[in-house]
């Protein structure tokens, strides 16, 4: 299409300013075209986030199960106020912080050896360091509960083959060992959070506190954690709403031992009480939400009015400390962090697969029934089918819309885009399991004409809703490194808006999109809590699939999928970081 020379001035000079690096004027207009966007989106997120927090509130104030009569009134608070249910309260709070302050500690130890020192292969160990952050936890929650079993545990067996002793020293059904299962996750997170501001460090900083007389220490306690402190308040925060929302290391390891959290409560009033407690499970989710709320109030407190500026206009280069003979010591324990966290799991769920039971390891015992009976296994099938269809779309939809969003956040200034950003950030504040309920709520109750409930299609509502912040964020950092000239051009060429989308736009933030896709894949893969609560006969994926042959004590074939699950978590990390090599590059 041709574009009079009058019409292209006009285009151009109409945006702010009349710069080139302004917003374009196309982007500005209030066309009906732009109205209709941002209504469909709006109604989208409102759907993927707003209903299912009303619908919490109103399953918290009615008095029967979802679908049924009943009245309204504040009994379910009544029973959160309750002394054991306070008691369940603290014990989420208590263990969510237990596992928060050693997990800063040792990340910041990890993200310093790997990024400040001259610790051997950093590359290859930072790798290695991060890798569990992507294994589902329900993997390594039933690896655990094979190695650190107090009667029949690998751990426990080498112990006393060793010691000659019938003592068990290790227990995971305890406090410890659910604090323990949740570090092994809190470590690696915190490290991808803080590594980078490590990096990013002005050297000269510490220099001049090394000038000025301050021991290494003194410099590493009062300038280096100082000026971490918005990297650092923002792990810990984000890490204990994690701790608070966990799901899979209360069940496998508390329940047993009798350690109840907000998470397994809601869990079990819903799934193991007769009738189902749906109003307390709903109010209960509220007091999660209030309690996030809060954490999140202190954060923004803490860090108020504070000027962290690390990184000046100057060039540097990361200060690199030399280590000398200790960088080995370094090095290994880089090495034993990964040992401990991936090769002890990885290596019981192998040594389980190939034993007749669990805890019987001898070479008589050694088979390979349990592979036969995996891959012959109908309800395995369907699940892995399950998980790779819903991976597969729900991980597509949900960047595409985070795509959608990320661009009307940071490429317009659109009347409501505030708010759709803020719809898109909701079921951040909103753990699994409380998603899980609302939504349970919300497909219940909508029209027989639109049959969710119970459906997969509920599953992937759910998948789409939570993976939506991630995607919105990795999505905004891509566009906002591109500048509005890229879209002048092609709109003064002629392109229309989705050809400016598609070859520019889309074509320069590809990388980005297939990051932020295995990421939101790898949630996909690993959600339990929402799955647990919204799955049907039929729709089962591979987390559900696996808690049900936990439940019947068939820890055999949960080491086969596990190890089939594994393979996967591997496949998509190799993938992503070679895509990561693109982008670097």
């Amino acid at each position: 299409m041709a574009i009079s020379t009058d019409d292209r001035v006009r285009e151009v000079s109409g945006a702010p300013g009349g710069s080139l690096l302004s917003q374009p004027r196309w982007l500005q207009s209030n066309s009906a075209s732009r109205t209709a966007a941002l209504v469909g989106l709006g109604l989208v997120l409102a759907f993927l986030s707003v209903y299912p927090l009303s619908m919490l509130l109103y399953g918290s104030l009615h008095s029967t199960p979802p679908g049924m009569a009943g009245t309204f009134n504040l009994d379910g608070y009544q029973d959160v106020l309750t002394p054991q249910s306070l008691i369940t309260l603290a014990n989420t709070i208590g263990i969510s912080l237990a596992k928060t302050v050693p997990s800063v500690v040792l990340a910041v130890l990890l993200a310093w050896i790997l990024a400040r020192t001259d610790t051997p292969f950093r590359g290859t160990l930072e790798v290695l360091v991060t890798l569990p952050f992507f294994i589902p936890p329900i993997l390594t929650a039933m690896a655990w509960g094979m190695l650190g079993n107090p009667q029949v545990g690998l751990l426990n067996q080498l112990y006393q083959w060793i010691t000659g002793s019938s003592d068990s020293p290790i227990n995971v059904y305890s406090y410890g060992g659910v604090v323990w299962h949740m570090m092994q996750y809190s470590v690696p997170f915190l490290f991808l959070l803080i590594v980078d501001a490590f990096r990013a460090m002005d050297p000269s900083l510490e220099e001049a506190a090394r000038m000025c007389g301050a021991s290494r220490w003194r410099t590493f306690r009062t300038v280096t954690l100082q000026l971490m402190l918005p990297a650092l308040t923002s792990g810990a925060i984000l890490s204990f709403i994690r701790g608070i929302e966990n799901f899979e290391s209360p069940l496998f390891f508390g329940t047993p031992a009798g350690i109840h959290v907000i998470t397994t409560e809601i869990y079990d009033s819903i799934n193991q009480r007769s009738p189902p407690q749906y109003q307390y499970a709903t109010a209960a989710s509220f007091v999660i939400m209030a309690l996030m709320f809060l954490i999140v109030l202190l954060q923004w407190r803490l860090l108020r009015g504070r000027s962290f500026v690390t990184v000046s206009g100057k060039g540097y280069s990361p200060g690199v400390i030399k280590l000398g003979k200790w960088r080995w010591v370094t090095f290994g324990f880089c090495v034993l962090f990964f040992v401990v966290t991936v090769v002890l799991p990885v290596g019981q769920l192998l040594i389980g697969s190939f034993f007749k039971f669990f805890g019987f390891y001898e070479w008589e015992m050694l088979t390979l029934d349990h592979y036969r009976e995996v891959f012959g296994s109908s309800e395995f099938w369907r699940g892995f089918g399950n998980t790779m269809l819903l991976g597969l779309i729900g991980a597509t939809l949900t960047m595409v819309l985070g795509g959608a969003v990320a661009y009307v956040s940071v490429r317009t200034k659109w009347r409501g885009r505030a708010l759709i950003d803020a719809m898109a950030w909701l079921p951040w504040m909103m753990p699994g399991i409380v998603l899980g309920v609302g939504f349970l709520w919300g497909f219940a109750l909508l029209p027989h004409a639109i049959p969710i409930y119970g459906t997969i299609w509920a599953l992937l509502l759910a998948y789409l809703s939570l993976g939506t912040p991630l995607s919105v964020r990795v999505m905004s950092s891509a566009y906002a490194q591109l500048s509005y000239d890229l879209e002048e051009c092609s709109r003064v060429h002629g392109a229309s808006w989705l050809q400016t989308m598609w070859r520019i736009m889309l074509a320069l933030a590809w990388p980005s999109f297939a990051i932020g896709w295995v990421l939101v894949f790898f949630g996909i893969m690993r959600e339990l809590s929402a799955s647990v609560l919204l799955y049907s006969v039929g729709s089962e994926v591979l987390s559900v699939v696996l808690l049900k042959l936990w439940a019947n004590g068939n820890a055999e074939q949960v080491s086969v999928i596990g190890l089939l699950m594994m393979a996967l978590v591997i496949l998509f990390r190799w993938l992503q970081l070679k895509m990561l090599k693109r982008v670097v590059r």
